[in-house]
């Protein structure tokens, strides 16, 4: 049950502004409670620069330990707020208050109500019980953007993520999510076809399929995986231009997704894909039920159906028991599997794990550091050396915004927010939303420029 302190009736039209940290599966709730605020007369604002006044809602995010201690550092700036009479109630949802929410309301009093990861929508009913429906704003006053398949997007309208399921079986020993979100539970296929049509008529042309586990979506509901089935369906909608797979898992990978991206010209040549690591050694340790000889087996199945596919992958380093003998092993894996993209952080110790109760966290923050940047070292020369291959390529890119002096656009090997960007001179009137073919002339580390030819 959620954790609720009324505040007093307000007086003033209703403003609420909604934070969200950490991930894109945090932001689709995010923007499916925002719908709901909208629909009922609330003016909405995402992650403004300033508080407006009236309610602020944070989004927590509890998957890391520096990932929660930004979460509770952000609330506490607004429960100062609401002592400085800048706020008139404060609430708090997602990850963080779904496992630690009696410590919370107990550490911080200035919080009105927490919500975990699955009641929030509770949230508008118990608003509604001290905000008389006079004080809402006439729809003229509301946030403008589009309600559709029950979000009120905040991603640009050519945009937008499609979680598939929630929660995960997999139980990694360093990996509180299970905690947090508990089994893996996949929504029906035609439940999702329906907002990928309702958003594709409305503009969407580029959809990120995210889900804390995509390879294990429908086990539960068709007794296999259906994956590739779906991904399949998806590309049968009309408008929908690019979908891009986020966060699969490499035991039990289904292979027949990687035909669908082969076949399909919408579905990009792109994986994210988390291996972690690659010495046995610490494979066994973290409980990923795959082995090194695996894990090379199916890289390069995936680069030999897939030509030219991009592969992101995130690594950890310092996990207990990793020896300087494991992590040159991981980074002679980094230099010979040469990701297009790698994201890497240093374990740390999250309550009720595995790894908690059974491990001894053995690995000094210094020695976590260093190997994190020797790690981030390599990947940076090989990221230069396959973004300057690219000169003198032409690239079909999707243009997100306009900055100063250049359009910002992504190929299909990039993902937003996470993947680097193509930077096109703002010479020529273009259109945002719009796809183009770039000619690269120049690359760096993270970003390629270059500009827009027949």
């Amino acid at each position: 049950m959620p954790i609720y302190n009324p505040s007093p009736p307000i007086s003033q039209p209703t403003q609420v502004d909604i934070f969200t940290m950490g991930c894109s599966k945090n932001l689709v709730d995010t923007e499916r409670l925002l719908a709901r605020f909208a629909e009922h007369g609330f003016s909405v604002h995402h992650d403004p620069s300033a508080t407006h006044g009236g309610v602020a809602v944070v989004n927590t995010c509890g998957f890391i330990g520096d990932a929660k201690q930004e979460s509770i550092e952000f609330i506490l700036q607004l429960a100062e707020k609401k002592q400085r009479g800048e706020l008139q109630a404060l609430y708090a949802m997602g990850c963080l208050t779904e496992r630690y929410r009696n410590e919370l309301q107990r550490e911080i009093p200035e919080l009105n109500g927490l919500y975990g990861k699955f009641d929030y929508l509770n949230l508008l009913n118990d608003l509604e019980k001290h905000f008389p429906r006079s004080n809402h704003l006439s729809p003229q006053h509301q946030n403008t953007a589009p309600i559709c398949g029950g979000r009120l997007l905040t991603t640009p309208p050519h945009y937008a993520y499609l979680k598939i399921s929630e929660g995960c079986d997999r139980h990694c020993a360093y990996c509180a999510i299970p905690l947090i979100t508990g089994r893996h539970v996949s929504r029906p296929e035609d439940d999702i076809l329906r907002e990928v049509e309702q958003l594709a008529k409305n503009g969407v042309k580029e959809f990120q399929v995210i889900a804390q586990e995509l390879t294990f979506y429908g086990v539960d509901l068709y007794g296999e995986c259906r994956l590739p089935q779906l991904i399949e369906r998806i590309s049968d909608i009309p408008g929908v231009e690019w979908i891009r797979l986020h966060y699969a898992y490499p035991d039990h990978f289904p292979t027949a997704l990687l035909r669908c991206m082969r076949e399909r010209k919408n579905v990009c040549a792109y994986l994210d894909i988390a291996l972690q690591h690659i010495s046995n050694n610490v494979l066994s340790r973290m409980h990923r039920h795959t082995t090194k000889a695996e894990t090379l087996a199916l890289l390069r199945q995936i680069r030999s159906e897939v030509p030219g596919i991009a592969l992101r992958t995130t690594l950890m380093v310092g996990f207990p028991g990793e020896t300087d003998a494991d992590f040159a092993e991981l980074l002679d894996f980094v230099r010979s599997a040469r990701f297009e993209r790698l994201g890497a952080f240093a374990y740390s110790e999250e309550d009720g794990t595995y790894a908690a109760e059974h491990y001894t966290d053995d690995v000094s923050p210094e020695t976590k550091q260093q190997r994190l940047d020797a790690l981030m070292a390599v990947q940076q020369e090989i990221a230069t050396e396959i973004n300057t291959k690219k000169i003198g390529t032409t690239q079909r890119i999707i243009l997100d915004r306009r900055e100063g002096d250049y359009y910002i656009g992504r190929t299909e090997a990039d993902s937003p927010e996470v993947d680097g960007e193509v930077l096109i001179p703002s010479n020529d009137k273009l259109t945002i939303g719009q796809f183009y073919n770039a000619y690269i002339t120049d690359a760096n580390e993270f970003d390629l420029y270059g500009r827009v030819i027949p």
